[in-house]
């Protein structure tokens, strides 16, 4: 038997949260999607307003996925699935530049609730044509060399996969 791990899934609106979790979950997630009736309602028709919850076996371990809300009025949510978090993931959306500077802040919070936890930041929707490249992104977060940013697109399930695998390194 393997290890259970809590990870948190997190980045700004609207960079694939949900899809992620909801593409590689063994069972059907638990999602908290509302309506949007604010100004983002140009951008998409729901929201998470307070978690997403899926889980998956990589291996032998099984990992619980804990998707954020990804609006900073829904961030009392951020302390609450923090708590005992193992490690994190940072989704970006590759292809919105203006949300990298919001993206930094998170990685900024979530290091503060738990010290030392491991962490990957990932580059989704590379699959699209405007999308800004893993380094290129490293390099406008100012990351050190340390922290590689994974490419990804959250629909599919290898691309995925081999986010968590690379987690999996991390947690080991």
């Amino acid at each position: 038997m393997g290890n259970l791990y809590k990870v948190v899934v997190t980045g700004p609106f609207n960079v694939g949260k949900t899809e992620f979790i909801r593409t590689i979950s063994d069972i059907p997630i638990v999602s908290t999607e509302k309506r949007i009736t604010d100004h983002h309602a140009a951008v998409k028709e729901e929201t998470t307003v307070a978690m997403d919850y899926g889980h998956v076996r990589v291996g032998k371990n099984l990992l619980h996925l804990y998707g954020t809300p990804g609006q900073a009025r829904f961030d009392f949510m951020w302390d609450i699935l923090s708590k005992e978090m193992q490690a994190f993931i940072l989704l970006i959306d590759s292809a919105n530049r203006a949300s990298l500077m919001e993206a930094r802040q998170l990685i900024r919070i979530f290091q503060r609730k738990g010290r030392d936890i491991p962490y990957l930041v990932v580059a989704n929707k590379q699959d699209l044509a405007n999308a800004i490249s893993p380094e290129e992104i490293g390099k406008r977060l100012g990351l050190d060399d340390e922290c590689q940013v994974i490419p990804c697109v959250a629909t599919d399930k290898e691309s995925v996969l081999n986010v968590l695998n690379k987690l999996q390194e991390l947690l080991h």
